[in-house]
């Protein structure tokens, strides 16, 4: 079975059911189905095959979808570009994936041709297509964050995003009767993945929102009165700054609130259940693994840690680090068999994140293998002195990194974006009383905000230099 299968059950059985709506338009399932047939027409008329690449360069919006859904059909390899990358970046990825073409809203320099959104014009009609295709074969092509500086293409298959989305239909109870507000943009894994892959597993009707845009938050959310919602921490703080009366309204219609693809300070999490009424779902994943572990919908969501692992999926701690094993794990890594090799240890998939469990099962992330500092010889977390940092009244965010030091070898140092005026010695006091010495941050740097990438997460290498 292929995406394919899994989707059109949603499709045939739900027809006329409204799927989609996006801005002052809406589409049945029926209407999304002949647009993704119609869009494969026109990549056919256009030269594409199976196995070809074909990069798209844009923010959420419905021709987003149609193209994904026609290349999963044609077996066309589809490469989803980070909207905020410019013209470097950019030429990066079709360096590597080596696309057909690029489509985008508008002109973009590339090396390769370029299909602006304006100059599609699809077919009145298109008889269905089904390339002939298996769980292995490639659905997409999705580029690394790159956090450490290297960005590589992980190769997802047809039955890596199978997987995620049966899992998390089944685990987080989403149905047919969900109301799904879809803010994450979708070519980030966390949009498509487990956007997308939910919503068409399910046969919900999503609201598609180009961005997730703060002030416009609250209308939104009463306006269509979702019952679910995924977010990344970012997010969750904006909607703590909603009124009250709108905060506990909004918790009164919905089911249940996810995030992911950063670490959510239990501050974050203790303020949200407060105003909204909702304790928030923590998950684990990843661009190579898509979800991991997960928090239950039913049962206790613990804060602090990311929950126990998902169905078919098997995870252990060697040295600390997290590895995995299990059919949503990706085929490695396109045209890298070097990184590829490296990054399995006997077909574990090492992470490159340190965790730990505990006796009932809960697992719980201590940041990236890349970020431990290693300070005379002792290990340091960043993310232990970033949570007991977070509790202070003056910090609205805060990132620990590792900066050389020609006695211990590196010391950690917070960069903090303060709420309101901070005194270094006072916060050096404080995390005295908290921590051994080892850990006690050498710097508490001011800074106006933290480099983070489209999703969230903090780019440590790009914090300002520090020195002693």
């Amino acid at each position: 079975m292929n995406l394919n299968h899994l989707f059109g059950r949603t499709i045939q059985g739900r027809a006329n059911q409204i799927a989609l709506e996006f801005g002052y338009q809406a589409f049945s399932f029926a209407q999304i189905d002949s647009r993704a047939d119609r869009t494969a027409a026109l990549l056919t008329a256009r030269g594409l095959v199976r196995g070809d690449r074909l990069c798209v360069y844009l923010s959420n919006c419905v021709e987003f979808i149609d193209l994904y859904l026609a290349c999963i059909r044609m077996g066309v390899i589809f490469v989803p570009v980070n909207i905020l990358y410019r013209e470097r970046e950019i030429q990066l990825i079709l360096t590597d994936s080596e696309p057909k073409a690029l489509v985008a809203r508008e002109a973009v320099p590339a090396s390769v041709p370029v299909w602006r959104l304006d100059e599609i014009h699809l077919p009145e009609s298109a008889a269905p297509v089904q390339a002939s295709l298996d769980g292995d074969s490639p659905a997409a092509l999705v580029y690394t964050s790159g956090t450490t500086g290297t960005s590589k293409g992980a190769i997802l298959t047809h039955n890596n995003f199978f997987t995620n989305a049966l899992n998390l239909t089944s685990c987080w109870e989403i149905t047919a009767d969900d109301r799904f507000l879809l803010a994450l943009p979708l070519f980030h894994v966390h949009g498509l993945a487990n956007g997308i892959h939910c919503w068409l597993a399910s046969g919900c009707r999503v609201r598609l929102l180009e961005r997730f845009e703060h002030h416009k938050a609250a209308a939104e959310f009463l306006e269509f009165r979702p019952t679910l919602f995924f977010g990344v921490p970012t997010i969750y703080v904006r909607l703590l700054g909603l009124p009250l009366e709108q905060a506990r309204e909004i918790g009164s219609f919905m089911r249940l609130f996810v995030s992911g693809s950063a670490p959510l300070p239990a501050k974050v999490l203790d303020e949200f259940l407060e105003r909204f009424g909702h304790t928030i779902l923590e998950r684990y994943g990843m661009t190579e693994t898509l979800m991991n572990i997960s928090n239950p919908y039913r049962g206790e969501r613990r804060p602090g840690t990311v929950g126990m692992p998902l169905p078919g999926i098997s995870v252990r701690l060697v040295e600390g680090e997290v590895q995995l094993r299990g059919s949503n794990v990706f085929a490695g890594y396109w045209r890298r068999p070097d990184a590829s090799a490296e990054a399995f240890d006997n077909g574990w998939f090492r992470t490159g994140d340190m965790g730990e469990v505990s006796g009932d099962g809960y697992y719980t992330l201590l940041g990236r293998k890349s970020d431990l500092i290693i300070s005379g010889g002792f290990n340091i977390y960043p993310r232990e002195i970033e949570d007991f940092l977070m509790e202070q009244e003056e910090v609205a965010e805060v990132a620990v990194a590792g900066r050389p030091d020609s006695v211990r070898g590196e010391v950690p140092v917070a960069y903090i974006v303060a709420r309101k005026p901070f005194d270094p010695g006072d916060m050096e006091a404080r995390c005295r009383r908290n921590f051994a010495s080892f850990k006690i941050p050498r710097g508490f740097i001011a800074v106006e905000s933290l480099p983070r990438t489209a999703l969230g997460k903090v780019q440590k290498r790009l914090l300002p230099p520090w020195r002693s």
